[in-house]
């Protein structure tokens, strides 16, 4: 094993939207691939038909590509194990089905879905609970209690027969999973689990996932947790397929928890608390929206980030990393066994932290858009200026025009509290006398302006806080923004004494 490549897949089915867990399960793969130098795999487990959602596989597909999760081999990629859709791969399954059969490991099952309904209604009244394994199945249907004629009479005669593995009697399997270590159970605690189905002519997910695991030479399984009661069943694949000694090594994470911490992390729990579970925007086929981290403007590297430390840690109290220092951390004994809290603020900080860093150059360049929508022209130099003054103060691009519409359109209201708190039957007058100042400070930059409005302030034995707020709020609005004279500088003389003449006249 220790000279085998690394090789592991992200294998989600296209039953709806990609769930943010789903994205960390992709995500660790990914990292502990790129980590060993070795390839990671797309390939979409499409088998259950009838939970097949349109629309699901192009969206996982956009997501991680959103990510940047991207993958070595798979669908739309292709790989020298196409085709990586187990839909393509039909025939494959049967070979695999017939082998088990003709080795004993498994056999035909014609029990009907009413027949096993009853059954397990007779065993809940008596409070019992009704298992199809060895001390079931020779009072059954199948092939292991008819005869070979009346079996062949069965598989020619109807169409809903399955192909069910045969678990052993009493047999204490032991197993090594990477973050749980070892894992014990008893195969009489199992159930005969369908491998695959005549109706479709499609294999289960645990025929499929054994069968393609092993044919796309896969080292490493890491998956979500709700997969550890499969991994006993799985590792009994392995060994009657005579792979025991291929078989790749399992690494089950945790679950995502609610904020309080109780229960696993659901769409509900988004939708009641005001945050998306979903990496991008999804529509249902019936026309049912749910929200996405893209629209609701986090940055993709924010995203990865915080999913990264959902379950793991670097061992320091460092929490901002890029793609490539999680590569280089990254290991699997760090991954915690207990579920991780998600925390919708902490989310948040993460994203304000990326878009501290952008450039102004970036955020002027989604800044636009959303001026254009507002009707606003103006110049990408002067946005970039405005968004180097505003970005400390905001969470996302869309805070923007909150912080900032004042650069670009003057105020048509102003704040009742401060209007109450500094404007004083005086104030017009005194705002006047600061317009002559303003006009009269050449050329008309930021430091000349502070100086000018500063000695005039001293002396005429105003009072420094009235002045300023006052000023503030006929140029904003309101008490926000950065330095007053930033402001003016941007707005430039005319604007400013315009904003304030307007404020006198508006304000009486």
């Amino acid at each position: 094993m220790a000279s085998q490549k690394i090789r592991v897949r992200f294998a989600p089915s296209p039953t709806g939207p990609l769930h943010m867990g789903g994205v960390r399960t992709a995500l660790f793969n990914y990292l502990f691939a790129k980590k060993h130098g070795g390839d990671f795999i797309l390939r979409i487990e499409d088998t259950d038909s009838n939970r097949y959602v349109a629309g699901a596989e192009e969206y996982i597909i956009e997501a991680l590509n959103w990510c940047g999760i991207t993958f070595d081999e798979g669908v739309g990629i292709g790989g020298e194990h196409a085709p990586y859709r187990q839909s393509e791969r039909k025939d494959i399954y049967v070979k695999y089905a017939q082998q088990l059969i003709d080795s004993g490991n498994a056999y035909y099952a014609f029990d009907s879905a009413e027949e096993l309904d009853a059954l397990r209604k007779e065993k809940e009244a008596k409070g019992e609970a009704f298992i199809y394994n060895f001390a079931t199945r020779s009072s059954l249907k199948n092939s292991l209690s008819l005869s070979k004629e009346e079996v062949e009479k069965l598989k020619s005669e109807r169409n809903d027969w399955v192909i069910r593995f045969k678990i052993p009697e009493n047999e204490t399997i032991k197993m090594h999973d990477i973050i749980r270590e070892e894992v014990v159970v008893n195969s009489s605690t199992l159930d005969d689990k369908v491998l695959w189905k005549k109706a479709d002519e499609l294999p289960t997910y645990h025929l499929a996932n054994i069968v393609d695991d092993h044919l796309m030479e896969i080292s490493h399984v890491i998956r979500g947790e709700e997969w550890l009661p499969s991994l006993p069943l799985h590792v009994l694949l392995y060994r009657a397929f005579g792979w025991q000694n291929s078989m790749p090594q399992f690494a089950h994470l945790s679950l995502l928890l609610k904020p309080d911490g109780k229960g696993k992390l659901s769409k509900r729990d988004g939708d009641k608390m005001g945050f998306p579970v979903f990496p991008l925007q999804w529509k249902s086929p019936e026309g049912e929206f749910s929200r996405g981290y893209r629209e609701d403007g986090y940055f993709p590297e924010a995203f990865v980030n915080l999913l990264a430390l959902l379950g793991w840690n670097p061992g320091t109290e460092q929490e901002k990393f890029s793609i490539e220092e999680l590569v280089q951390l990254f290991d699997l004994k760090r991954v915690i066994k207990s579920g991780a809290r998600f925390n919708p603020d902490k989310a948040k900080w993460f994203n304000q932290q990326y878009l501290k860093e952008k450039s102004n150059a970036d955020l002027a360049h989604l800044y636009l858009p959303i001026l254009a929508e507002k009707n606003v022209k103006t110049t990408t130099e002067y946005v970039e200026k405005v968004c180097g003054m505003i970005k400390e103060r905001a969470t996302f691009v869309c805070d923007f025009w909150n912080l900032s519409s004042y650069f670009f359109v003057a105020p048509n209201a102003y704040d009742e509290k401060v209007v109450q708190k500094y404007w004083k039957p005086e104030t017009p007058a005194m705002l006047q006398n600061l317009t002559a100042q303003l006009k009269s400070v050449s050329p008309f930059e930021k430091e000349k302006t502070e100086h000018a409005v500063h000695e005039w302030i001293a002396a005429s034995g105003l009072k420094m806080g009235e002045v300023m707020n006052t000023f503030r709020l006929c140029l904003v609005g309101a008490s926000m923004g950065p330095s007053v004279f930033d402001i003016v500088e941007m707005l430039g003389v005319n604007e400013a004494v315009k904003r304030i003449e307007t404020a006198i006249e508006a304000i009486k």
